[in-house]
This record gives C-alpha cells, sequence and structure tokens, in this order.
C-alpha cells in the first residue's frame, strides 16, 4: 500500500462551519462533493451547458458569500444548494426577459434573435429530450414542478426536498403524488 491516505468522510454541516470560519479548502470539498448535482439540476433547468456553467459558478459565489449567515437544516448543504440554485437560474430568466424586453421597446429587434450555439446544441439527442421534458414540466403548476426537479431531477428525498422548499413532508409527497398523476395524463394526450 502505498502512503496516501483517504481523507475521512466528514459531513457537509462540519465543512460548511468550518468554511464559516474561513476555510476554503471545507469550502472545496463542499464544492466537490456537490456542483456536479448543482450543474445538472441547472442543466436540466436551462437547456444549455454554458448556461448551466455560469449558473453553477454563481450558486457557488453565493454559498460563499453567505456562508457565514446561511446555517444548515440537515447534515447535507445539498437542499440549501438546490434552493440557491432555484432562485439563482429564476433570477436569471428575469434579467434575460427584462433585457429583451428593453430592445422590443427600443425597437432593436423585430423578431427573436438565435444563439448559433442553439443549433448545435438542437443536434444533441439529450438536449432535444430535456426540451421535450421541461415542455411537459411547464404545463404542471409551479409547485409541482419544483418536487419534479428536486425530488426526480436532483436526486433529493422527499425530506430534503421539504427543506429545500420549506415546506412539510406530507406537502411534498400530496405535490409528487398530484405532478405524477398530470404527467400521466399529457403523456396520454400527446399519444392520443
Amino acid at each position: 500500500m502505498s502512503g496516501i491516505r483517504a481523507l475521512p468522510v466528514v459531513s457537509d454541516r462540519v465543512l460548511w462551519d468550518q468554511a464559516a470560519a474561513g476555510d476554503s479548502e471545507a469550502f472545496a470539498r463542499l464544492y466537490d462533493r456537490h456542483a456536479r448535482a448543482i450543474y445538472n439540476f441547472l442543466h436540466r433547468r436551462t437547456g444549455s451547458w454554458s448556461d448551466a456553467e455560469d449558473l453553477t459558478s454563481a450558486v457557488f459565489l453565493q454559498a460563499w458569500r453567505r456562508r457565514a449567515d446561511v446555517v444548515l437544516d440537515r447534515d447535507s448543504a445539498l437542499p440549501w444548494l438546490l434552493r440557491t440554485a432555484d432562485y439563482t437560474v429564476r433570477n436569471e430568466w428575469r434579467s434575460k426577459l427584462r433585457y429583451r424586453r428593453a430592445l422590443a421597446a427600443a425597437h432593436l429587434i423585430h423578431s427573436e434573435v438565435e444563439d448559433p450555439a442553439d443549433n448545435v446544441a438542437r443536434r444533441l439527442d439529450d438536449d432535444s429530450r430535456i426540451r421535450a421534458v421541461q415542455a411537459a414540466l411547464k404545463r404542471l403548476p409551479r409547485q409541482e414542478r419544483e418536487i419534479v426537479e428536486l425530488c426526480v431531477w436532483a436526486g433529493l428525498d422527499q425530506a430534503a426536498a421539504a427543506v429545500a422548499l420549506d415546506v412539510p413532508i406530507g406537502t411534498v409527497k400530496s405535490r409528487l403524488s398530484r405532478a405524477r398523476k398530470h404527467l400521466r395524463a399529457l403523456d396520454l394526450e400527446t399519444q392520443a
């Protein structure tokens, strides 16, 4: 055996507390532990790899800035990070919408300008599947859509989703049940 020993498994809560005290190495371990889950969540929400990368950076920048203020409710930082990711992507959408409205008001654009990167992304099978799922999810009420995004896409259990949304676990269970029912009905509509 070599002389390299694995680092002991430390809970997110301990790492977060260390990061709050200024330990950047502890924060780096939190990043390594959760960046992929946050990126995947954001990629599914945006359908864009580059947007997901940028927004993932923004989420962890926000986490670093707020590390001393946030007290984790459970031993995992993932629910808080996912809630922050959700807020971040919503703020990004609102910002883009305001920008488009401002351009339209200034009569600088007459039609939607398509990004050339979208043409490349459209060729990828994964992106087309994501868009189809996003379209189905957009037809769900916001609260049901959030539950599906957290429990199915982000892989949180129902208790963690309850923490992320700051609702009772029973609310998560009922919203998830309704979302499944609505998605089945939407699937039947598209098959008819």
